[in-house]
């Protein structure tokens, strides 16, 4: 009995080391060449960028007019040809907010040189969210792309735009900190106005990208981890097909 033990265990330490020498080295190179995504199951091989559609159409993003922190009147035709990221937010979000703003300023100075490249933050807080509170707010941020434009406006028409028109959840909800509540997700619009994002490793779109964790955090305490990086590198993508008037 003893001799057999001795012999079982023998197998199975050659199984450990042959699995090891096959399969540990790829396993490493692929954690090197940024292959593997934990936890999110989104494809970082370049390619072509996915049209989001509904009901076999593809969805172009919402129109709107409202008032930027210059209390100048901006619609989405103030969009056109260039490659922009919309979001949610408002100015005295305690939580999820003030990173989605540093990750905004990461493209701005990534993208500083794009004239053709622009972000549209609508607040979701338009009663205290005037012009002048979005002007101090960018100021306070270091907000100087001339196509980043905070706006605001009538409130139910921001909800639609939200809820209906992205869908990009965001409410009112006196119980959570801040008294609001919204997904931190960032669409991606291309120069032609149509909502696109990168596959996941099922062939899937994801449609949004997360804004809550930044580079430098890498992941979350939930295993989620940054998509900054990619939606960088889509806006590359994006940045390079035409525009078609």
């Amino acid at each position: 009995m003893a001799k057999q033990g001795k012999y079982h265990y023998i197998w199975i330490g050659a199984v450990i080391l042959v699995f090891g020498i096959i399969f540990v080295p790829e396993i490493l190179e692929r954690f090197q060449a940024g292959a593997v995504v934990q936890h999110d199951r989104i494809s970082t091989e370049a390619g072509p960028l996915e049209y989001i559609t509904l009901n076999g159409e593809r969805r172009k993003a919402p129109s709107f007019a409202l008032l930027n922190q210059d209390s100048l009147l901006i619609t989405d035709a103030d969009y056109r040809g260039k490659v922009y990221v919309a979001e949610f937010f408002f100015t005295t979000c305690p939580t999820i907010c003030p990173v989605m703003t540093q990750n905004l300023l990461d493209l701005q100075e990534t993208f500083a040189d794009k004239e053709d490249f622009g972000v549209a933050s609508f607040t979701i807080n338009p009663r205290y969210d005037t012009p002048g509170v979005l002007k101090a707010y960018a100021e306070r941020y270091g907000i100087t792309d001339m196509d980043w434009h905070l706006l605001t406006g009538e409130r139910d028409s921001i909800y639609e735009l939200a809820n209906a028109g992205y869908n990009i959840f965001a409410a009112e909800m006196p119980d959570v900190p801040g008294g609001f509540e919204h997904s931190g997700l960032f669409a991606l619009i291309d120069k032609n106005g149509y909502i696109r994002s990168r596959k996941d490793e099922y062939g899937n779109p994801i449609v949004y990208y997360r804004g809550t964790i930044t580079q430098a955090q890498g992941a979350n305490a939930a295993g989620e981890t940054e998509q900054i990086s990619l939606l960088k590198a889509d806006i590359e993508k994006l940045l390079e097909e035409p525009y078609e008037p």
